[in-house]
């Protein structure tokens, strides 16, 4: 993607200014955690000129603070890329109160607890084909050969269209997530929707059991969707759960695959997978936000004025050691609860579906471990990042005895 620069507007302090590109942090290739922890030091908030020009937090409380206060730091831009955020209109992510309240209350309903572990069959089904596929061959190359199918398939059953349109739509959430320049937003909101369109339509008309579905018989204030509503929550959800648990199903092998007493404590005690899906989601947090300012706001020492934007990486809170304790050590009976974290947001834009990605991290732990033995990162290769909205490792080859 190439980065458009801007000057520095007159409201940011020339010690405020770093070179950082969000989509291409300097060594973010090789370890996009330490890409980011070079953005901590004396200032809470820095500005880049990359792409159009932006805030960033780099401590974690203010983080926080940020991803929590929807009256100060609206969500209606979506993304530094530019233009993304007008294109896209997503319901309800883009929207603020009052206007977000009844839409985000249908599509909770949605994914009632109820309606998740409801799936776990199928998580369990296919993730144990495919590991059992892989198990006799040795090793794999892990995200193209795992991690981008099992999650895809899931979330294409979840909302009832074909999972073998993966190969299809995959690309559209990478494209959303970690932008390489090849789609203009405008074709990349067409293409989803020209997709979504059909399934739209018929979910309106004739209403099945799917997500959409369910989503979509929930009156807003007592009436119907509209047919651009409806298109534009099934665009949200759709880019949703294309990419997430890809990038959270990298880390998590990844983790396991540098540390075999992990392993083994995990199959030993398999009792643990449920705190210890949750301390890896904490651990290797690669979901940022951009919001939008809606006042003028002092903070830091600085003036955000209306309209600047701010940049929030979630990993700037968990892994800040003032926010946790021993932040980088993966300790599975931490106990926390998963709300603590920001892995999936905070305050009234926090993801809907955490329980179901939670619920697949617990299922691929269990089937995961009782099928494939000691595992380890393949000798000679060197796992590769991709920074972006949603961060994830690009090639991880493992391999086992």
């Amino acid at each position: 993607m190439t980065s458009e620069t801007v000057s520095c507007p007159a409201n940011v302090p020339a010690d405020r200014v770093v070179e950082f590109d969000v989509y291409a942090p300097p060594g973010g290739e090789s370890d996009y955690f330490a890409a980011w922890a070079t953005l901590r030091g004396k200032h809470r908030l820095v500005w880049t000129s990359a792409n159009g020009g932006h805030w960033i937090a780099t401590d974690g409380e203010l983080t926080r603070t940020i991803w929590k206060d929807a009256e100060t730091f609206s969500n209606e831009a979506l993304a530094v890329t530019p233009g993304l955020g007008e294109v896209m209109r997503f319901i309800p992510l883009q929207q603020d109160a009052p206007e977000h309240k009844p839409f985000r209350t249908a599509v909770m309903k949605g994914f009632g607890n109820n309606h998740v572990m409801a799936m776990e069959p199928v998580i369990r089904a296919v993730t144990r084909d495919l590991v059992a596929q892989l198990r006799p061959r040795g090793g794999c190359e892990f995200m193209q050969e795992f991690a981008e199918i099992v999650p895809i398939h899931v979330f294409l059953s979840l909302i009832g269209v074909p999972t073998e349109d993966r190969a299809r739509l995959r690309p559209l959430g990478q494209q959303l997530t970690r932008p390489d320049g090849t789609m203009t937003v405008e074709q990349l909101r067409d293409a989803a929707d020209d997709y979504l369109r059909p399934y739209v339509e018929e979910r309106l008309a004739s209403p099945g059991s799917d997500l959409f579905s369910r989503i979509l018989a929930v009156p807003i204030e007592g009436r119907p969707w509209t047919f651009e509503e409806a298109r534009r929550m099934c665009r949200n959800l759709l880019f949703g759960g294309l990419d997430t648990v890809v990038s959270m199903f990298g880390n998590i092998s990844l983790h396991l695959a540098r540390h075999p007493a992990d392993q083994g404590l995990l199959r030993e005690r398999p009792e643990l997978m449920p705190q210890a899906a949750d301390e890896l989601m904490r651990r290797y947090p690669m979901v940022s936000v951009t919001r939008n300012v809606v006042r003028d706001i002092d903070l830091d020492g600085v003036t955000l004025k209306t309209g600047d934007l701010v940049y929030v990486n979630s990993s700037m809170h968990n892994l800040d050691p003032a926010c946790f304790e021993d932040p980088l050590t993966v300790d599975f009976e931490r106990n926390l609860s998963p709300v603590r974290h920001t892995t999936m947001g905070a305050g009234p834009h926090r993801c809907v579906g955490a329980g179901l990605a939670r619920l697949e991290a617990i299922v691929f732990l269990d089937e995961w471990l009782s099928a494939i033995p000691a595992f380890r990162v393949r000798e000679g290769t060197s796992p590769t990042y991709r920074a972006g909205n949603v961060g994830a490792l690009t090639d991880l080859q493992l391999a086992w005895d």
